[in-house]
C-alpha cells in the first residue's frame, strides 16, 4: 500500500524488450539502494511495480523493474522511455505516516489532461476520465493521479478538476503538465467498494 504522497522524481534511463511482451525499466532516484530489497514495491506514477534490480548507473542510483504486458496495455507505462519522469513512493510501513489516503498502486485507468489554469499560487487542472470510472469521483473526495494522492475540486459528468499547490508542482511530474497529458487514475479505494455493495443490495 501507498499514500500518494511523492518521496523522489524519478527518470527512465533504460528500457528494455524482454520475452512475450515483458518490458524491463531501470529508473535513476534518489534512493540509497542499499536500502531497497529486491522483490520491494515502488509506485511508479501510481503503478506498483516490483524491484527485481538495484544499483549504480554510472553515478546515480537506481532501481529495475518489469512491467507486463496488461501493465503496459492500461496505464501510461506503454508509453515511458528514455528521460521519462516519474513520480515515486515507496510502500507504507506499518506506522508510517498517512498524510494522503490509502492508494493500492493498482491503475483503474487513463484520464486526459484536458485544461489547465495557473494562478499566483497554484494550478488547476481538469481531467476527463473514462465513462465507467466517473462514478467514482465525488467533489471533496480522494484521487490518485500519476500516483499523487489529491482531492477533487469539482465534477462534471465525466470531467473534474483538481487544484495543485507549489510544493505538489515543484516536487512532482505536474509543473510540466500540458493540455493532452495522459496521467495514471485510481479512484479511492471506498468509493469502489461502496459502489459494489449498492450493486448487491436487493432491488425494491
Amino acid at each position: 500500500m501507498f499514500t500518494g504522497i511523492i518521496n523522489d522524481l524519478g527518470e527512465v534511463i533504460d528500457v528494455e524488450e524482454k520475452a512475450e511482451g515483458l518490458r524491463r525499466l531501470a529508473v535513476a532516484c534518489s534512493y540509497d539502494p542499499n536500502s531497497i530489497d529486491i522483490g520491494a514495491s515502488i509506485a511508479c506514477s501510481g503503478v506498483c511495480l516490483t524491484v527485481v534490480g538495484r544499483g549504480l548507473t554510472g553515478n546515480r542510483p537506481s532501481f529495475a523493474v518489469d512491467a507486463a504486458a496488461e501493465t503496459l496495455r492500461v496505464t501510461t507505462a506503454g508509453s515511458w522511455q528514455r528521460g521519462s519522469k516519474l513520480n515515486l513512493e515507496r510502500a507504507l510501513r506499518l506506522g508510517d505516516e498517512l498524510g494522503g489516503h490509502l492508494v493500492s498502486g493498482h491503475v483503474d485507468g487513463v484520464a486526459e489532461l484536458i485544461a489547465r489554469d495557473d494562478f499566483v499560487d497554484m494550478a488547476e487542472l481538469s481531467l476527463r476520465v473514462p465513462a465507467a470510472l466517473a462514478r467514482f469521483i465525488a467533489a471533496k473526495g480522494s484521487v490518485a493521479l500519476d500516483g499523487v494522492s489529491l482531492t477533487v475540486n469539482k465534477v462534471a459528468g465525466d470531467t473534474f478538476s483538481v487544484l495543485i499547490i507549489p510544493h505538489t508542482l515543484a516536487v512532482t511530474t505536474f509543473g510540466s503538465l500540458q493540455p493532452r497529458a495522459r496521467l495514471n487514475i485510481e479512484v479511492d479505494l471506498m468509493a469502489r467498494y461502496a459502489a459494489r455493495l449498492l450493486e448487491a443490495l436487493p432491488r425494491a
